[in-house]
């Protein structure tokens, strides 16, 4: 059997994986490793393992590297404790490839770590670019250090080949979350609002928002910014899920604690919604605010608007559907204004998404299981794009 690592670290990338680890653990020739680290085990951000044990998921191993401190300095030494445990991982367990998804600090600790140990790297969602954030060198890092790269888009996967990353190795296989939404049974609006106690009756607006670490403005005054617009929205109820374990993200967990205790009639947080419970609320969502990726590759395939603040997905593949706006009130309040247009719910109903693929997660392990039948090399040679004069 061949030994598959797979690694989490937040409840949303455990939400994306779920498909590809439940198709692992079926599998009679597989054996999965399923290492759990970040704010899974944080009570803070409501130790989310609990509900990978609930899906019957038995865990390997729990790696805590989560300090209490969100500055520069306190996620550096977290990503330290990380490639520590990573080290212990690789050598007691011995996967025989390991898949890791996206770009978040923990990430680059367990590629890192497997780098080192000569454990193949298989990377989600390399080649994409979000220019507001620490996190597309981490991504981008992480594609020289992986062996089998699974892009979201044939943009993306031409941007990994620009890399150095030999063609034979890089596959266009769509967007999990996307997957996900066509495949999930999502729960009816009745059963949904007992489960998440909010009714979902009105203008319902999803707002996730997460500090932007490039940024000049500070994430506390953008999302200021934007409190003060949907303020102006007097028939908006809202739904917050909170800020990931970021520097700074306490700030804006603050602020969304602050707002919706003044705003108890229409407002409600959720520090984790899991995976179900958010999809199927956000069929319902008038629109999706904030600074969030699930804006950009999922909400597109609901149909839903979404306005896209800031500079920290920019330069994504992006659907017609999303509005980019800048960090300033005025720029925020046009794009609550354009959203409730008629030329643009026009267009909303002929929208595209370019992260649809079709049946990504089997192909996923598909390819994972066919590589590793035929051994793997892993002296990489950099492969060179033409280079025009």
């Amino acid at each position: 059997m061949y030994r598959i690592g797979i690694i989490t670290g937040t409840r949303a990338e455990y939400g994306l994986l779920k498909s590809v680890i439940n198709k692992v653990y079926m599998a009679e020739d597989l054996e999965l490793q399923l290492i759990v680290t970040g704010m899974h085990l944080s009570p803070e951000f409501g130790m989310t393992y609990k509900e990978i044990e609930e899906d019957g998921y038995l865990i390997t191993m729990k790696i805590e590297m989560l300090l209490s401190s969100d500055t520069p300095v306190g996620i550096t030494k977290s990503m330290g404790l990380a490639m520590i445990s990573f080290a212990d991982y690789y050598e007691i367990y011995k996967p025989d490839i390991v898949i890791i998804l996206g770009d978040r600090f923990e990430m680059l600790a367990a590629a890192s770590a497997a780098m080192i140990a000569r454990v193949p790297i298989a990377h989600i969602h390399g080649g994409e670019l979000t220019e507001g954030a620490i996190d597309e060198a981490i991504r981008h890092s992480i594609t020289k250090m992986a062996y089998l790269h699974f892009c979201t888009t044939s943009i993306y996967r031409e941007r990994v080949i620009q890399l150095g990353e030999g063609p034979q190795r890089v596959y266009n296989v769509g967007a999990l979350g996307v997957e996900n939404i066509k495949k999930l049974p999502l729960i009816n609006k009745y059963e949904l609002e007992k489960i998440i106690d909010f009714s979902l009756e009105g203008k319902v607006i999803m707002i996730t928002y997460h500090p932007v670490t490039l940024e000049n403005i500070s994430s506390e005054k953008i999302f200021k910014n934007l409190l003060k617009v949907i303020s102006e929205h007097k028939d908006f109820r809202i739904i917050f899920t909170k800020s990931n374990a970021d520097t700074n993200g306490r700030i804006i967990n603050k602020m969304i604690d602050n707002y919706v205790e003044n705003n108890k009639k229409k407002c409600i947080e959720f520090t984790s919604m899991g995976q179900l419970n958010y999809l199927s609320t956000l069929q319902y969502c008038y629109a999706v605010v904030g600074n969030s990726s699930s804006g950009i590759i999922e909400a597109p395939s609901l149909h839903i608007p979404t306005i896209n603040i800031g500079d920290r997905q920019r330069g994504r593949a992006m659907s017609e559907s999303i509005i980019h706006c800048g960090n300033d009130t005025e720029s925020i309040r046009e794009a609550f204004n354009r959203i409730i247009s008629e030329e643009y719910q026009e267009k909303l109903k002929f929208s595209s998404n370019p992260y649809e693929g079709k049946e990504t997660s089997e192909k996923i392990v598909r390819i994972i299981r066919e590589t590793l039948e035929n051994g793997i090399e892993l002296k990489k040679k950099f492969y060179d794009v033409e280079i025009k004069e």
